[in-house]
């Protein structure tokens, strides 16, 4: 393996420990291909010199690896990537509004915070009302097979929501009842970030504090180009992974997105 990122130390920070970093950079060259399957990866003294890690990470990290069904250990001859490796790449083949169905579907919902409050700064200036003007505001973690996958947080005029309440939203996902009301959604414009686990965060996800997050801001549109929604949703990358399948006709629009560098120049 000649991977330059083979050859970088991790370097130790806040929230994420050396042997799941060094799991999160195996798993991902196993997943592309470049360690193939029935491959032996490197002895343990090799990838101690490559990730400039004692060998106890690096017996950590392929044990990790191990739980997940990507390597197996072969008595007195190392550690081999498994034959038969299981699904990690499914291709996108929902639409947004089926998405958010299976999403519900394959998970369950517990409402953190439900509550009705004043919008504004950002909130207000995002969803084009008035300050001051009422929103919804709603916190709920899902969880999938009992494993927290999902924090996400919403915030709807006050004049889409009628009189939907926090048992609602145990029972049914925000967006269908939204449509109930005759809302027809028209287009999500959406951003991806990154960043570092909240006290918080950590605590409803299970990772350690500061461990790096993926961070989805959405803001939904109805069939008229009126803001309906604007939710945030974060996830952690061990556990989700965000599948796109954009169509030829549509690969020179705003639908591909795009990268903005904040660097000052």
């Amino acid at each position: 393996m000649t991977s330059d990122v083979m050859h970088s130390a991790l370097k130790r920070s806040p929230g994420t420990s050396l042997h799941r970093q060094m799991f999160t950079v195996l798993r991902d060259l196993i997943v592309r291909g470049q360690y193939r399957a029935g491959a032996m990866i490197p002895k343990e003294e090799e990838l101690c010199a490559m990730f400039g890690v004692s060998r106890i990470t690096v017996r950590r990290a392929l044990a990790d690896l191990e739980a997940e069904g990507l390597v197996e250990k072969r008595q007195g001859k190392g550690t081999f990537v498994r034959l038969e490796l299981p699904a990690m790449r499914p291709m996108a083949t929902l639409g947004y509004l089926e998405s958010l169905r299976q999403i519900s579907d394959e998970t369950q919902v517990e409402v953190l915070n439900f509550e009705r409050l004043l919008a504004a700064g950002d909130i207000a200036q995002l969803l084009g009302i008035e300050e001051a003007s009422p929103l919804l505001h709603v916190t709920r973690l899902r969880r999938k097979a009992a494993v927290p996958v999902m924090i996400t947080e919403t915030w709807v005029p006050e004049a889409y929501i009628g009189e939907i309440n926090q048992s609602d939203l145990e029972t049914e996902p925000l967006f269908e009842l939204l449509m109930k009301r005759g809302i027809r959604f028209g287009r999500v414009a959406q951003e991806f970030t990154a960043i570092a686990a909240s006290p918080a965060q950590a605590r409803l996800l299970q990772v350690p504090p500061g461990q790096p997050l993926i961070g989805i801001n959405r803001l939904i549109y109805d069939d008229q180009q009126h803001p309906v929604q604007y939710l945030v949703v974060v996830m952690s990358p061990e556990r989700s992974r965000v599948l796109m399948d954009i169509a030829v006709g549509a690969m020179n629009t705003p639908a591909t997105g795009s990268i903005v560098h904040d660097a000052a120049a």
